[in-house]
């Protein structure tokens, strides 16, 4: 009997995804039927995304897996309806990605490239930054993405912490948990990265308490989620200097309202939604190889901690 896989994400995905996942289910050496639409009952794997419009998996009898498309899951852990196993989407092209933009808005910060980019008042001031081992960064979150960004700024010798809810433990990297943790490394940050998932113990994490940890002037980037930030805090503390500037990929509403006082404020960067996206080549490597695993009786790869939220 072949392995039906019903693909559930925004319908203009489908002429990018069906080659590629053809090839590597037919890589894998599957029987299998690939389509968008498909009774419920007869459905083995959903290939998702929020967008799909899928949200009652009752129906979905002989399911065996839901594969997100999506590294966040904030909009699918919570479906009490779905009482299968559901993996993320870690993605080597999105994690390659996201690596990328965050060490060269760390090197921006890092180098006062903005200063010299948009000063130009013909006054020649030679002010040379530190080198990278005398400039304290912190990323929020040691995840898949978090680890890789970590791990690529130490390799350029910034002083690296990192903090997560739990213990981790990476080789060159200075690693924080719960809450004590958190004061220590903020308390050190020139730059906070944050690349926590949005989840109830993660939303607003900096807010008016902890952005007033942070040194006087520290550089704030977000890629992550828009909710881990209080923008009302961060408004204020941007404008009292206690944070110097931010540089900000995500929001809790996107687009971002043109009204919105992020797009006035001088000492903020606001890119839309940018930073990394999914890679429906590698993406759908992740996809094939999780329903292989699935079809040979192995454990899914990059599972969901549903009482975690990611």
């Amino acid at each position: 009997m072949p392995v039906n896989v019903l693909f559930s994400a925004r319908p203009a995905l489908w002429s990018i995804y069906e080659p590629l996942l053809t090839k590597g289910l037919t890589e894998a050496g599957l029987d299998f039927r690939l389509s968008t639409e498909c009774e419920p009952d007869q459905v083995d794997y959903v290939v998702y995304a929020p967008n799909g419009g899928l949200l009652d998996f009752i129906p979905f009898t002989r399911l065996k897996a839901v594969l997100s498309l999506w590294a966040g899951v904030e909009k699918i852990a919570g479906n009490e309806t779905l009482t299968v196993p559901l993996a993320r989407m870690v993605d080597h092209g999105l994690t390659q990605g996201m690596t990328e933009w965050v060490v060269g808005h760390v090197l921006r910060y890092h180098l006062g490239m903005d200063r010299h980019i948009t000063v130009q008042d013909g006054i020649w001031a030679p002010d040379p930054p530190p080198l990278a081992t005398g400039r304290q960064v912190c990323i929020l979150g040691l995840g898949e993405l978090g680890e890789a960004a970590a791990r690529a700024l130490a390799a350029l010798n910034f002083d690296v912490t990192g903090w997560s809810r739990t213990a981790k433990d990476i080789p060159g990297i200075t690693c924080l948990h719960g809450p004590d943790g958190l004061g220590t490394a903020l308390s050190q940050a020139e730059i906070v990265v944050l690349l926590l998932p949005d989840t109830p113990a993660t939303e607003n994490i900096l807010n008016v308490e902890t952005l007033a940890m942070l040194p006087k002037g520290a550089c704030i980037i977000n890629p992550g989620r828009g909710p881990l930030i209080d923008d009302d805090a961060l408004l204020a503390a941007l404008n009292s200097g206690q944070v110097g500037h931010a540089t900000l990929d995500v929001f809790r509403v996107e687009p971002l309202a043109a009204d919105h006082p992020y797009w006035a404020h001088p000492n903020v960067t606001v890119t839309p939604h940018i930073a990394s996206e999914t890679r429906p080549e590698t993406a759908a490597q992740v996809i094939c190889e999780n329903i292989r695993r699935g079809e040979e009786g192995k454990p899914f790869l990059h599972l969901v901690d549903r009482s975690l939220g990611y």
